[in-house]
């Protein structure tokens, strides 16, 4: 589902959030290129992450039916009219933070931010949001020292040549129809271009924050993807790069962020078990059935 059909959080999978990115012509200005992905990362919180829908903003599209008295079974139900819409307004330690999705604990606060920022052109401009990133973190790492923080950045892989067709809502191309290089971010042999190998240098040095009592100016977990916007493969995330190993991968992402607030809220504070501890689904969940299901890997009870 495009952005501009609906602003209340769908169950949208990552190729589809990505493809809306590179595909939809509204104005970055609007959020509506990057949206679909906040649903996305809200959604897999709940069927990957265990957290409650009601305890996420957005809200996603779930409810949640617990069955059985003692060991209950938790059952996941999927209800697009139950999609939220908005931000979470974070209290921070300078100001007021306004955050893509949050998940919010009774009595406790927020727990966990992911923030998404994306950049279909002008890529050489994009390395100024290096100081916005790094003052949201301390902001907020400020006021919550405990708080897991993620940071996604999406960008166009734009390749030299010829500029895609769908991409010309928002590349502009050159007098020979070709992509601009400060447009640029694969070479023509699909490499990624000097300015885009050092942003990848420089976000890695804000990656991987350890504990409550490291570095608040990092996060601990960031990711980085490329996204083609060529014709056919629309919305494909690059596998090649960031390069293995490198603390940017993707499918890193979530792994770090879990484990981080299992350490921090569950397995550090026995006593507040009752109230942090991450659900597992029952197999039968009628969710887990269902055809998005396939995008996502859910976390489920034995």
């Amino acid at each position: 589902m495009a952005a501009k059909e609906s602003q209340r959080c769908s169950w949208i999978g990552l190729h589809d959030a990505l493809r809306n990115f590179v595909t939809t012509a509204e104005s970055t200005q609007s959020q509506l290129h990057i949206k679909p992905l906040h649903w996305h990362l809200a959604c897999r919180l709940v069927i990957e992450g265990g957290f409650l829908p009601d305890d996420i903003t957005p809200r996603p599209p779930f409810q949640v039916e617990v069955r059985g008295p003692g060991s209950a079974r938790h059952f996941l139900h999927y209800d697009p009219n139950l999609g939220g819409k908005g931000e979470q307004v974070v209290l921070g330690g300078l100001k007021t933070k306004q955050v893509d999705v949050v998940v919010c604990k009774p009595g406790i606060g927020p727990c966990v931010a992911l923030s998404a920022k994306g950049a279909r052109n002008a890529f050489r401009n994009f390395t100024n949001r290096m100081e916005e990133a790094v003052g949201d973190c301390t902001n907020l790492h400020l006021a919550y020292p405990a708080l897991v923080y993620g940071f996604i950045v999406i960008l166009s892989a734009n390749r030299h040549g010829a500029v895609p067709r769908g991409a010309q809502s928002f590349l502009a191309a050159d007098s020979q129809g070709n992509v601009k290089k400060p447009d640029m971010a694969l070479d023509s042999a699909g490499e990624p271009v000097p300015m885009i190998t050092r942003f990848h240098d420089a976000v890695s040095g804000l990656a991987n924050r350890s504990g409550t009592r490291n570095s608040i100016t990092r996060y601990e977990s960031v990711a980085l993807v490329l996204v083609s916007p060529n014709e056919g493969s629309e919305g494909t995330a690059l596998d090649t790069y960031p390069l293995p190993g490198s603390p940017l991968r993707y499918e890193d992402f979530f792994r770090r962020i879990l484990r981080a607030y299992d350490e921090r809220f569950v397995y550090f504070a026995p006593d507040l078990q009752s109230t942090t501890r991450r659900i597992a689904w029952d197999p039968e969940s009628p969710a887990l059935q269902a055809e998005q299901m396939a995008d996502f890997n859910p976390r489920r009870s034995s």
